[in-house]
């Protein structure tokens, strides 16, 4: 699935009934994999929350208590506590004083890791979602990054800790999965562990946060 529509064109490109119809709900067991299995294969699926969903284009991998950019690398904290747990569960938290950013826990219980989704293509629920992003100039600026996509869909830190697997914050993949390239470099807008591959993204998708 890519979008195909014109760039000033903010209409719904499937009805959220369609959608559920097309789609199933993602299990536990995808999840308790290695992380950076989890990253790659989140590409393509779709994330649901409400009335809204989005298809996940971009996304980052972080590995745990030896990789320094990771939350994990603090060891368990309160803050971190849900990194430690079962696969298949939300952890939000918020930066810059502003935004809230949504990670997908991965691996077996225990073993800290996560998926940071950085961007997602809008494809239900644009209306109510421009509403809560109305600087937007464009559809592909809607969701493009992090911060912008959890606004857009209206994912807080009240959904911290929330099984994924179901509930109001689900992930979803097509009865009949999309095909694409799949692009890996290194992740950005971090400090330590920069350089390592492990930020992916769909090839030529226009709605990711950079090429």
């Amino acid at each position: 699935m890519s979008w195909r529509r014109a760039p000033s064109d903010w209409q719904d490109r499937v009805s959220l009934d369609e959608l559920l119809q097309q789609t199933e709900i993602l299990p536990r067991s995808f999840y308790e994999r290695p992380t950076v299995e989890v990253a790659r294969e989140l590409l393509g699926k779709v994330l649901v929350h409400g009335a809204t969903a989005g298809q996940i284009v971009e996304t980052e991998a972080y590995l745990g208590e030896e990789d320094r950019a990771a939350h994990a690398s603090r060891g368990l904290t309160p803050r971190t506590r849900v990194l430690f747990g079962p696969g298949g569960h939300a952890y939000v938290f918020f930066i810059y004083g502003m935004y809230d950013c949504l990670n997908l826990v991965a691996e077996p219980e225990g073993r800290p890791g996560c998926v940071l989704i950085r961007a997602v293509e809008p494809l239900c629920g644009l209306a109510q979602m421009r509403r809560r992003r109305p600087s937007a100039r464009r559809v592909e600026d809607l969701a493009s990054g992090p911060g912008k996509l959890c606004r857009a869909l209206g994912i807080t830190r009240a959904l911290y800790g929330v099984d994924v697997t179901q509930g109001p914050l689900t992930v979803r993949r097509w009865k009949r999965e999309p095909e694409f390239e799949i692009v890996v470099g290194p992740r950005v807008g971090i400090r330590h562990c920069a350089d390592w591959p492990l930020r992916f993204y769909i090839k030529g998708n226009p709605f990711v946060s950079r090429p």
